[in-house]
């Protein structure tokens, strides 16, 4: 039978009643108050086993209250919980030296689970109080089930030099959520260094991780630094990994397995403080049978496996994505757009293919095209009935279709003008808009050709390669170029 006594803080009378019963009925000793001052003196005089506090109560926040209790009692655990279900309130809380945060509305046998776990584990030592400073919301935005879980991963993982794999489709924002770990972890002082492997051709890959030697090969007419060394006391995101070739996969299992590198055509060992994250939206596991990646390397790699859903797996949170890409676009100089009910229903029923950077994309051009505040369902409707650019691996014949698609493309852009020309002031953001489909229509014209897509283009080849890192393109590989 359980054994321990429970002190619970909350505001709302039919939560302490539940959280009463039930805890009492899992053999537990249960008091219960509707403020922070009761709880203090109880803890004060060194009263219950184990916190269960809600964050925003009548006369005190949690938050403000926890470090008190830490420094008096610092093994005494506590469980916070919120109805604001954002990010920064479980980091605050993990900041604050909490055992756990649980979004409202909570599972009780969820509850119940991590209450004996509490109590049954050894007491850790406290941990270092928090830096001062204030973060200010970074675009992880969400309050499904799923958005909550993985915040409440990330603040456990926040003050760890863990290894993490993201996994996830394209667009559902694998980058927001390194840069999150590096952002708001011990190692946020240092640099953010990301490479894309599918960005990088496979003969330069080593010397861009790991940097090169004067005369290492032709070409190499000094040193360069690698990624590795760009990223010391920081963090490297490899973004990508599936797309690593074998060479390269067996030099980072050896930065992964004895912490050290060589630089190519270089010969002294050099030490690696860097926090390895790895995403994809490739199956590992599959590529291992194919033998196309290290079996030793993804289990170095996936240490803590972190899986991102599709948003069409969390189609809840787009009324508060589509508000914060709004308030995005105004704070860029843009008027402030809001969506009818009607239209927030149509955005929930779409599949969205490209994730959450489709919905932004589209975000951004109702922000840029609609004159209307309120944007209807028919306006949104139409934007999402739209013809796709084509995609890799349709047939194509060469620069009419390339032209064709772009014609059609920036016909959609101009269209909300009737035939006059944007305000000067919004070309910006129409030549960042039409940049990346004009890129991957230039790709799917030649199938992936990146030479041939270059000449269609008018641009450097090296000049592509960067775009398609920089904008995160797909690229269709043909192994011609």
């Amino acid at each position: 039978m359980p054994e321990g006594s429970i002190l619970i803080a909350d505001d709302d009378a039919a939560i302490r009643t539940v959280l009463n019963q039930a805890l009492s009925r899992a053999g537990y000793e249960v008091r219960s108050t509707g403020n922070a001052a009761t709880l203090w003196r109880w803890i004060s005089q060194g009263d219950g086993d184990l916190i269960i506090s809600d964050v925003l109560l009548p006369d005190e926040s949690a938050f403000d209250l926890l470090p008190r209790i830490k420094k008096a009692r610092p093994d005494l655990p506590i469980i916070v919980m919120s109805a604001q279900n954002t990010f920064m309130t479980a980091i605050r809380a993990s900041e604050r030296g909490a055992y756990e945060y649980l979004p409202k509305p909570f599972d009780l046998k969820e509850l119940i689970a991590i209450v004996g776990r509490a109590l049954s584990e050894p007491k850790e030592r406290p941990r270092p109080a928090p830096k001062s400073e204030e973060f200010e919301s970074i675009p992880l935005v969400g309050r499904s089930p799923a958005m909550q879980e993985i915040y409440r991963v990330l603040a456990r993982l926040m003050q760890t030099d863990l290894t993490v794999m993201i996994s996830g489709e394209s667009g559902t924002g694998k980058e927001l959520v390194a840069r999150a770990l590096h952002d708001y972890g011990k190692r946020r002082s240092g640099p953010f260094v990301a490479i894309n492997m599918a960005a990088i051709p496979r003969d330069l890959i080593e010397s861009e991780l790991f940097g090169h030697e004067k005369g290492a090969f032709t070409g190499a007419n000094s040193r360069s630094s690698g990624r590795f060394e760009q990223a010391e006391g920081g963090t490297l995101f490899l973004d990508e990994i599936g797309d690593m070739p074998m060479e390269a996969q067996t030099r980072l299992l050896r930065v992964l397995q004895q912490g050290e590198y060589t630089t190519v055509g270089g010969r002294t060992p050099i030490k690696a403080d860097v926090r390895i994250i790895a995403a994809t939206n490739k199956d590992l596991r599959q590529l291992i049978q194919q033998g196309l990646f290290r079996e030793d390397l993804f289990f170095r790699l996936n240490v803590v496996p972190l899986r991102l859903p599709p948003l069409r797996e969390r189609s809840e949170d787009i009324p508060d994505l589509i508000r914060h890409f709004f308030a995005l676009v105004e704070r860029e100089g843009l008027p402030p757009k809001q969506l009818d009910q009607a239209a927030l229903d149509r955005l929930k029923r779409h599949r969205w293919p490209g994730n959450v950077r489709e919905l932004e994309n589209l975000a951004r051009r109702l922000a840029a095209l609609y004159p209307q505040e309120t944007i209807t369902a028919g306006v949104v409707d139409a934007e999402l009935s739209q013809p796709a650019l084509a995609a890799p691996g349709e047939s194509h014949s060469g620069d009419e279709n390339l032209s064709n698609a772009v014609e059609r493309y920036l016909a959609r852009y101009f269209s909300g003008f009737d035939g006059a020309l944007p305000p000067p002031g919004l070309y910006h953001r129409i030549l960042r808009e039409v940049e990346g489909p004009l890129l991957s229509a230039a790709l799917a014209a030649t199938r992936g050709n990146q030479i041939r897509a270059a000449d269609l283009l008018g641009v450097n080849r090296n000049t592509l390669r960067k775009k398609i890192r920089d904008l995160d393109l797909q690229v269709y590989r043909t192994g011609n170029g």
